[in-house]
């Protein structure tokens, strides 16, 4: 495979995080390290470059992910901060979709949260390797020990802690280095640090420290093995090569620490961004075995589209080939051909004009009018379809109206814009009321697409109480229902003959579906038609024309006639079959449930157990830790709208809680 050299001086990668740990901050750091902006922002002042929207300032939390870059140590640092919040983990999904790698970011205090766990997934499943950065040293309990012990045993990987932290909670003054065996200490008020020899008072710590990180790469990797077993020990450029390569493969994560809002660590984790993350051409060929190349043809994936009244941006990570200002694209997914404008260079809220953009990089372009997020936009003379994000279904909806009958029409205009840009909000009418239901990934994100419709398009909207999206799934299927489909009404007539078994399926799956028949007595393409038509029956359900899920459907037999059977025949045939199926099984209707961790001083933790009690909560782990409760719980997403003020109430302001999605539950009483 061929590649250009300068693909190895890139890097993409996110910034991954619960919200609260420090990623904003950490992204903040990094630009004004690199000379990228001339000032540091700070999230608690409203000066932050990547959390620019109004809400994400008023909030104090990043909602959209933003992209910027800049220069170190001779690289391209392409970067996306991401949402740290439940409600907008799509965004990271989109984001993980298009990285090479990512900085994981940890509170030093409280370790592994719900959402850092629910990030670290997501970017299992993209194969994304990461680095770990323990943030917040600074902070009263601060403990490396106890945040990697927390990696190792909720992430399920392998922890490398490449440092040791110099000083405790507010004297946490550096790090040492236990690769280079260099201390690094930054005085109060410095923008970069002193390289010093390890203090005497932790040279045996250190000593300690750099020993058991050999052996733990040695046990690993083979090359280092080889090295220890004649050396007993492991050199400097041993050691970062192996360290390098366990990180791109996954078998474990480098560990490093800090505290961004003290600007103490955030240069040694820059270096290990360029030292152990990959560049472009050290990935495998995305699917459809697109290298890395700059002079193959042109391949992008759209992972973020911003859609305002001045015109659209589509955010772009380039595959392969090289675009400029002028080419013509074309969007395998809709089927179109689309013109580039303008290419840019993306700082968060700002932009600086290029003319070429070329294989692993990240940039925004204006021109294409139709790319959603998930497009491949590609050189017309040789079309590729690139996989697109997943997008999570929505859980809960409000109904929306303009107060004012003539903003009716632009409304919809908003509301259509708005989906483009968020794929995971959906907009549907309801056939009942005629009502417009907005539909999205939980309470906060369904306020800030409000907020946004009222700030930014200028709408008075009425907006109805959230619910929550249920499912129906059978408990007790039915076997041998015999469904005959027959229709003469002049010219060939349709007839289908099927035979169904319906049960619950094992293992969380959605749907399967095989067929059981023998002799042929239902062709191969017909077989396909029932399945289809058992897919279109799932859409609406008998309890309450919610959608079934958890259904496994065994074709047993059929029959065919020589002129009037036909796949539509067939189609028809299995939806009606599955719709007579399911009202004869015994069906349960199912709720979406969260997982909530509730932070409370000790004193309130009785109120809030029962608080939760009240909401059909199920309690899971309850810990004490210095005078702070934590208690861990599975509840019904539909009792969870209001939670946050209720929580302020009983705690006097001081409780705190996360959630995450959890699956569905058989809805309790």
């Amino acid at each position: 495979m061929r590649t250009d050299t300068t693909t190895r001086s890139v890097r993409n990668l996110g910034i991954l995080a619960h919200v609260d740990a420090g990623k904003t901050t950490v992204t903040e750091r990094f630009l004004f390290l690199t000379g990228a902006t001339h000032k540091r922002g700070e999230v608690h002042d409203g000066t932050t470059v990547t959390d620019f929207d109004p809400q994400e300032r008023d909030r104090g939390i990043t909602i959209f992910a933003a992209a910027v870059s800049c220069d170190w140590a001779g690289h391209r640092i392409n970067l996306i901060d991401t949402p740290g919040h439940v409600d907008f983990s799509d965004e990271v999904e989109r984001s993980l979709r298009v990285l090479d790698g990512a900085v994981a970011v940890f509170d030093a205090v409280a370790g592994v949260e719900p959402q850092s766990e629910t990030v670290w997934r997501q970017a299992d499943r993209h194969g994304v390797p990461r680095l770990a950065f323990v943030n917040k040293l600074d902070r009263a309990g601060a403990e490396l020990d106890g945040a990697v012990e927390s990696i190792r045993t909720r992430l399920g990987t392998v922890p490398l802690p490449v440092q040791l932290p110099i000083g405790r909670e507010d004297g946490f003054t550096g790090v040492v280095d236990l690769v280079r065996m260099r201390a690094y200490v930054w005085a109060d008020g410095a923008d970069t640090y002193a390289d010093l020899p390890v203090p005497d008072e932790l040279r045996d710590e250190a000593g300690h420290r750099r020993r058991r990180l050999e052996e733990t790469v040695a046990e690993l990797h083979p090359g280092a093995l080889e090295e220890f077993c004649e050396r007993n020990a492991l050199s400097e450029d041993v050691l970062t090569a192996a360290l390098r390569d366990l990180t791109l493969s996954g078998e474990a994560v480098v560990v490093l620490c800090g505290s961004a809002y003290r600007n103490r660590g955030v240069e040694p984790l820059l270096d290990a961004v360029v030292a152990y993350l990959p560049a472009p051409s050290d990935m495998p060929p995305v699917r459809g075995e697109v290298p890395a190349d700059p002079e193959a043809p042109f391949t992008a994936l759209a992972f973020k589209v911003n859609a305002t009244a001045t015109g659209r941006m589509t955010y772009l990570r380039v595959y392969a080939g090289t675009i400029g200002k002028g080419d013509t694209v074309l969007d395998t997914t809709a089927g179109r051909t689309e013109r580039i404008a303008r290419i840019l260079r993306v700082q968060a809220d700002r932009a600086t004009e290029v003319d070429t953009a070329r294989a692993g990089d990240i940039v925004a372009v204006v021109g294409p009018k139709s790319a959603r997020a998930g497009a491949t936009l590609c050189a017309p003379d040789a079309p590729v379809v690139l996989e697109p994000p997943t997008t999570a279904d929505p859980v809960v909806s409000v109904a929306v109206e303009a107060r004012r009958s003539t903003d009716t029409g632009r409304l919809a205009t908003a509301l259509a814009r708005m989906t483009e840009e968020d794929p995971s909000l959906v907009v549907r009418s309801d056939p009942e009321t005629g009502q417009t239901v907005l539909s999205g990934l939980g309470e906060l994100h369904l306020e800030v697409a409000v907020e946004k419709l009222r700030r930014d398009r200028g709408l008075e909207v009425t907006v109805g109480r959230p619910q929550v999206a249920y499912r129906e799934t059978v408990t007790k299927g039915v076997t041998g229902l015999l469904y005959r489909h027959v229709k003469q009404d002049g010219g060939a007539g349709q007839f289908a003959h099927v035979v169904i078994d319906v049960e619950p399926t094992e293992n969380g799956e959605e749907f399967a579906f095989r067929s059981a028949v023998t002799g042929g007595r239902v062709p191969q393409e017909y077989v396909r038609a029932v399945e289809a038509g058992c897919r279109d029956a799932l859409v609406e359900g008998p309890l309450g024309g919610h959608p079934v899920t958890g259904v496994r459907v065994t074709l047993t037999d059929g029959a065919t006639h020589p002129k009037d059977s036909s796949e539509m025949a067939f189609r028809t045939a299995g939806r009606f079959a599955l719709r007579e199926a399911l009202r004869a099984s015994v069906m349960t209707l199912l709720e979406p449930v969260a997982e909530v961790t509730v932070t409370v001083p000790a004193e309130s933790v009785g109120s809030v157990l029962g608080d939760l009690a009240a909401r059909r909560g199920r309690v899971t782990d309850s810990t004490t830790r210095s005078g702070t409760a934590v208690v861990s719980a599975t509840v019904p997403l539909a009792e969870l709208f209001g939670y946050a003020s209720r929580l302020r109430g009983r705690t006097q302001g001081r409780g705190t809680f996360t959630t995450r999605p959890a699956g569905y539950e058989a809805l309790r009483g």
